[in-house]
C-alpha cells in the first residue's frame, strides 16, 4: 500500500494505467527524466503548500502558476503520442519538453505584462494574441492527453459559439456574439476562463487535499485501513465483502478517486471475497460500487465538494456534515447486497487469517487517526480547508514518528512528488474546464438550458431527475465525475432549484403565511387572487395560485419567494439541487457502456468488463435512491431530528430493496414474500410518505425478516 491515492503508478515500461478516472498512456520514467519529474513534483507541491498555507499571491497569478507547473508535469508524464522506436521517443520527448517550457512561459508572460495590458486599456497587441492562444492550445492539448478528446471538443464548441455561430442560431440559444479579442481576454487575462473560479478550486482545495492523501498513504495509512476493516467486519457473515465496503469507504475518504480506490483496495478485497465463496463477478461489482462511494464519503469527498462550495456559497464544512448520513445510506445499501448475497451463497463467518484483533490493529495504528482528527478539528474551528490540510500534512509526519514507518526527509520528498504527480491530471482538467464554464456563464446558455429542460419536464421533478441522470451519464462517458459535475451543475442546478423552491413556496401559500403587503400587491397584479392569499388553503389550490404568480416577471417572483422562505432554507435547497447532480454524476463509474471503475475491478477479478459493469450498476442503486431522497424529503433541508428519521427508514428501505432484488433476506424468499418485501421497500422509501406509512413498511419488513429467520433456523435444526 505504498501507492498514493488518485492513480495507479505508471510502471517503468509505460503501460496503460489509470490516472484519476481516465485511462491514459504514461511515459516510462527512467534516468534523468525520472529525477527531473521528481524534482519538479517536489517544487510544485512545496509551492502550493506554501502559498495555500502561509504565503500570499494574487488569485489570477496563482492560477496561472498552477497551470504552468502542472502543465510542465503533464508534458513530461504523458507523451504527445505513443512512440514505437527509441529515436521517435527521443523526438517526442524533445517536443514535450518544449511544450512544457512554453506552458511555463505563458505564466511568466502574465506575471510580467499583465500591468502593461491594462495600461493599454485592455487592447490586445501581437504578443497578447500569441501567448493567450498558446496557453489555450496547451490547455486543450494537455487535457486531451490526460482525459481524452471531450474537453478540447467542448472548448472549441463553446468558444466558437460565443464568437462565430451563436448569432446564426435561432430560438432560445441565439446569442449576439462577442469578439475574439474579448473572449481571449476573458480566457487568459481575467479570472473567468483558464484562471477562473474552477482553477482557483484546483490550486487550493483539490491540490492540497490530494497532497494530504499522498502523505497519509505514504505513511502507511492504507495498510491500517484494510486491517481495521478486516477486524471490524471480517468476522460477520459475508465478512470479506463487508471488508471491501468498509475499507473502500475509509480509503475513498482520503483518495477522492474511484478508480484509484478500486486498484489500491481491490487487489486485497477481491481475492478475499473470491476465496470466501463470492462469485468473481459479484466480488468485482462490490468493490467497484464501494470504491465509487469514496467520492461521496466525508471528510474529503473528492474535488466535487469544493466546487459545490464555490457554486452554492455553502461552507465546505457544512457540505461535509450534511453528507454524512447520505453517504452512510449508500454504503449500507452496498453492505445489504453483500450480506444478502452471502446468505444466498450459504457463506459463513470467517476468522481473520492474520489473527489480528481490533485492539491489536488500533494499538499498532491509532496514530494514523491523529492527522484526520487534526483536520476535522481545524475545520470545525473555522480555519480554511487549505490551511487545515497544510497543517494536517505536518501532523501526518509527526504521527508517523510514533510508528516503525517513520517519515524522514526522503519519505517526505517522495510524498510531495507523488502527490504532485497524482494531482496533475485533475489540475489540467479543471483549468481547461474553466473555459467551458466561463462561456456558459458569459452567454447565459446555462439559464437557457435550465429553462429548456424544465419545459421538457413539464414542471415535473421526477422527469427532470431522469433527464439529468441521462445527461450526467453521457457526460461521464468522456469526463471524470468531478468534471462532469462542474459542467452539468451550472446548466441544470437552476432548474432543479426552481422546482424545489416551488414546493417550499406552495407549502407556505397553503399554510397562509403570505405577508399582508405582499398579498395585496399580488391581488393588484392578479385580481383573481385578491383576498385569497394570507389564508390557509388546500395544497392543490396553493399549487394553482403559485402557477399564476410564477408567470409574473422574474424579479417579482424572486422577491415573493424571498419573503415566504427563510434564507437558510433557500441555501439548503440550492445545496440539495447540487447534491442531486453530484450524486447522479457518480453513476458513470458503474454504468455500462463506459464504467472505468467496474472495468478496473473486473481486471483484478478476471471477469468480463461489461458483465461486471452491470453487476456493479445493480449493487450501486443507492446512487439513484439517495438523490430522490434529496429531491423529495428533508434529508438536507430538515432539522437533525427529521434527517435522522429519514435516515433510519431509508436504511431499512435499502435493505428491503436488496432483499427484493436478490430474492433473499435471512433465507431465500418465496415469490409472495418477495412481493411483500417489495411493498415494504416502496413504503419505506416513498418520498411523500407519512410516519404511519413508513412504520407500516418497517412492520412488513420485520415480518418478512422474522419468517426468513425462522425458516433458516428450521433448516439448520
Amino acid at each position: 500500500m505504498g501507492q498514493a491515492p488518485g492513480t495507479a503508478s505508471p510502471d517503468d515500461h509505460g503501460h496503460e494505467t489509470e490516472v484519476g478516472e481516465v485511462s491514459t498512456i504514461a511515459r516510462p520514467l527512467r534516468g534523468p527524466l525520472r529525477h527531473a519529474v521528481f524534482a519538479i513534483g517536489v517544487v510544485t507541491a512545496v509551492t502550493h503548500i506554501y502559498l495555500n498555507t502561509f504565503g500570499t499571491m494574487a488569485e489570477l497569478r496563482f492560477a496561472a502558476l498552477h497551470f504552468g507547473l502542472f502543465g510542465l508535469m503533464c508534458a513530461l508524464l504523458y507523451p504527445l503520442f505513443p512512440a514505437r522506436t527509441r529515436a521517435t521517443r527521443r523526438v517526442v520527448l524533445g517536443v514535450d519538453v518544449v511544450l512544457g517550457v512554453l506552458c511555463l512561459l505563458t505564466t511568466a508572460y502574465l506575471f510580467l505584462f499583465e500591468d502593461a495590458f491594462y495600461d493599454r486599456g485592455m487592447s490586445f497587441d501581437t504578443w497578447d494574441w500569441i501567448v493567450s492562444g498558446v496557453a489555450l492550445l496547451l490547455a486543450m492539448e494537455f487535457a486531451r492527453r490526460s482525459s481524452g478528446w471531450l474537453i478540447p471538443i467542448l472548448i472549441v464548441l463553446s468558444l466558437s459559439y460565443a464568437i462565430l455561430w451563436g448569432p446564426w442560431v435561432d430560438g432560445v440559444f441565439h446569442f449576439s456574439g462577442l469578439s475574439a479579442e474579448v473572449m481571449m481576454m476573458r480566457t487568459y487575462f481575467t479570472g473567468d476562463g483558464l484562471y477562473g473560479p474552477i482553477a482557483r478550486i484546483s490550486y487550493s482545495y483539490v491540490a492540497m487535499f490530494i497532497l494530504f492523501g499522498a502523505f497519509l498513504v505514504r505513511s502507511g495509512a492504507g495498510d491500517f485501513i484494510i486491517d481495521l476493516a478486516r477486524c471490524a467486519a471480517g468476522r460477520f457473515v459475508g465478512g470479506p465483502g463487508l471488508v471491501a465496503v468498509f475499507g473502500s469507504g475509509l480509503m475513498g475518504s482520503i483518495s477522492g478517486s474511484a478508480v484509484a480506490n478500486t486498484m489500491s483496495t481491490g487487489v486485497i478485497t477481491i481475492p478475499l471475497m473470491k476465496k470466501a465463496g463470492y462469485p468473481p463477478r459479484f466480488a468485482a461489482g462490490v468493490e467497484a460500487a464501494a470504491s465509487t462511494g469514496g467520492q461521496i464519503m466525508p471528510p474529503i469527498m473528492g474535488a466535487g465538494a469544493f466546487i459545490m462550495a464555490n457554486y452554492t456559497l455553502v461552507p465546505y464544512v457544512d457540505i461535509v456534515a450534511l453528507s454524512v448520513l447520505p453517504a452512510l445510506i449508500y454504503f449500507l445499501s452496498v453492505a445489504a447486497f453483500v450480506r444478502v448475497e452471502a446468505i444466498r451463497q450459504g457463506l459463513t463467518a470467517q476468522t481473520a487469517e492474520d489473527g489480528k484483533t481490533l485492539r491489536q490493529v488500533m494499538k499498532e495504528g491509532w496514530h494514523f487517526l491523529l492527522p484526520i482528527g487534526v483536520l476535522i478539528v481545524l475545520l470545525i474551528q473555522g480555519f480554511t480547508p487549505t490551511y487545515a490540510a497544510g497543517i494536517s500534512m505536518g501532523a501526518v509526519v509527526v504521527a508517523s514518528w510514533l510508528s516503525p514507518n517513520r517519515m524522514g526527509p526522503r519519505a517526505i520528498l517522495e510524498a510531495l512528488a507523488e502527490g504532485a504527480r497524482i494531482a496533475t491530471t485533475m489540475a489540467i482538467l479543471l483549468v481547461a474546464v474553466g473555459v467551458v464554464v466561463a462561456v456558459i456563464a458569459t452567454t447565459g446558455v446555462g439559464n437557457t438550458f435550465s429553462l429548456m429542460i424544465n419545459d421538457w419536464a413539464g414542471g415535473q421533478l421526477w422527469i427532470l431527475l431522469i433527464l439529468i441522470a441521462i445527461a450526467s451519464l453521457v457526460l461521464g462517458m468522456g469526463l471524470p465525475v468531478t468534471a462532469a459535475y462542474a459542467v452539468l451543475a451550472p446548466l441544470s442546478a437552476p432548474a432543479i432549484n426552481d422546482l424545489l423552491m416551488g414546493d417550499h413556496i406552495v407549502q407556505a401559500i397553503a399554510a397562509g403565511t403570505v405577508p399582508e403587503p405582499m398579498a395585496m400587491t399580488v391581488g393588484m397584479l392578479l385580481p383573481d387572487l385578491a383576498g385569497t392569499l394570507g389564508q390557509p388553503m388546500p395544497l392543490a389550490e396553493a399549487q394553482q395560485v403559485w402557477a399564476q404568480i410564477s408567470a409574473l416577471p422574474g424579479d417579482f417572483t424572486s422577491g415573493f419567494a424571498g419573503q415566504l422562505v427563510d434564507a437558510t432554507t433557500v441555501s439548503m435547497t440550492l445545496l440539495a439541487a447540487h447534491l442531486i447532480i453530484f450524486w447522479l454524476s457518480q453513476d458513470s463509474n458503474v454504468t455500462p457502456p463506459v464504467c472505468l471503475t467496474a472495468f478496473a475491478a473486473g481486471a483484478i477479478a478476471g471477469t468480463k468488463p461489461m458483465a461486471t459493469g452491470f453487476t456493479a450498476w445493480k449493487i450501486a442503486k443507492g446512487l439513484y435512491i439517495v438523490p430522490v431522497l434529496f429531491a423529495y424529503t428533508a434529508l438536507v433541508t430538515g432539522s437533525w431530528a427529521e434527517q435522522l428519521e429519514i435516515f433510519v427508514f431509508a436504511v431499512l428501505g435499502v435493505y428491503a430493496f436488496a432483499g427484493t432484488f436478490q430474492g433473499c433476506l435471512e433465507s431465500p424468499l418465496r415469490w409472495y414474500e418477495r412481493l411483500a418485501t417489495g411493498i415494504a421497500t416502496a413504503l419505506l422509501l416513498w418520498p411523500h410518505g407519512t410516519l404511519a406509512i413508513h412504520l407500516t413498511g418497517a412492520a412488513v419488513l420485520a415480518a418478512m425478516v422474522a419468517l426468513s429467520w425462522r425458516r433458516k433456523g428450521a433448516a439448520a435444526g
